[in-house]
């Protein structure tokens, strides 16, 4: 009698079905290789974007800069604007003090001429050169003029005073004197001078 097993047949055919088709080497090395370029295509992709990103926010900041620095050069030509219009004006103001100082000079000084005049004392001429003031006058007497040369002494805005010349002429109503003088004015307003170069304060002991 011919036995056969059934049982092995059925249990090697369902092995080799479970099995199934296997993953070959050239297939592995293929996925790896695939998901090495895709790391790297997605590393690269996103270091680009991050220096893109960068970049625009460099342009950003440059344009902020500049823009600030024409803001700032604008500002500072306006200062300089200023501090130009600044002197100009401390020029026109020290030009009027002085100005106004010169002109109240010579009205002092005709003030304190005409108030030392004594009486039957009159000038036929008054001219100035620098601080020096030459005078012509008449008068009846010789005391007259030493009575305004004393006077002219006695002002604080002259300094020396000299008779250049004096002369008698004898006329029908009586002796008339011709007389010339001259004047040294000084001004008792204006400012001390500034002490000389070199010379500071006392040392303190």
């Amino acid at each position: 009698m011919i036995r056969i097993n059934l049982l092995a047949v059925d249990r090697g055919g369902a092995a080799k079905k479970t099995r199934g088709p296997g993953v070959s080497a050239a297939q592995r090395v293929t996925i790896g290789a695939a998901l090495i370029l895709l790391s790297t295509l997605v590393t690269v992709g996103w270091w680009y974007w991050a220096l893109h990103t960068r970049g625009v926010r460099l342009d950003e900041d440059i344009v902020q800069a500049e823009t600030k620095a024409n803001q700032l050069r604008s500002v500072l030509a306006q200062v300089q604007k200023f501090e130009t219009r600044k002197a100009v004006l401390q020029q026109r103001v020290t030009l009027i003090e002085q100005l106004r100082r010169g002109q109240s000079g010579p009205v002092h000084i005709l003030d304190e001429i005409s108030k030392a005049l004594p009486d039957r004392v009159w000038l036929i001429s008054l001219g100035q050169r620098a601080a020096d003031f030459t005078m012509d006058g008449r008068t009846t007497s010789l005391s007259g003029v030493s009575d305004f040369v004393a006077n002219l002494q006695a002002s604080p805005w002259f300094k020396t005073v000299e008779i250049l010349d004096s002369q008698v002429d004898q006329l029908p109503a009586g002796p008339m004197v011709r007389f010339s003088l001259r004047a040294t004015s000084n001004n008792p307003e204006a400012p001390p001078p500034p002490p000389p170069a070199g010379r500071g304060a006392p040392p303190v002991r």
